[in-house]
């Protein structure tokens, strides 16, 4: 076994990164880390995850067997404002409901076509031990 942080990036082919950098910005208070023409990479606050936004016309969109990526909310509360701040960025909202009573989900359309899924889920036995962010 080799000892990782776990998943921590996807790369999206996308029509214009600047635009993604602001909706996914306004969505989850990601910030730019590395920036050159046509790319750039993001964090979210208090997290090893990085979006990178990679602009290419002809792939934009094209999930290539990825249905979707998801966010995991810290409390389940707060899935009516991860729908408003979708919504305000230009996400449009696919579905919501809970998965089961306790864990709200979410699934957008960010604006380049890519579903995305914002979901509480009770915690696991693997979860590591830790404060959440912010």
């Amino acid at each position: 076994m080799v000892p990782t942080y776990g998943l921590t990036h996807i790369a999206l082919a996308v029509a214009d990164a600047e635009r993604s950098a602001r909706f996914y910005g306004a969505v989850f208070g990601a910030q730019v880390v590395y920036r050159q023409a046509g790319f750039l990479q993001m964090q979210t606050p208090g997290s090893r995850d990085v979006l990178v936004f990679e602009e290419s016309g002809e792939r934009t969109g094209e999930p290539g067997g990825i249905a979707h990526f998801g966010f995991r909310l810290v409390r389940p509360e707060d899935i009516g404002a991860a729908a408003g701040a979708v919504r305000e960025a230009g996400g449009t909202i696919v579905d919501q409901g809970e998965f089961v009573p306790g864990e709200p989900y979410l699934f957008f359309r960010d604006p380049d076509g890519y579903t995305v899924e914002i979901w509480y889920e009770i915690p696991t036995p693997f979860d590591p031990i830790s404060a959440p962010p912010g």
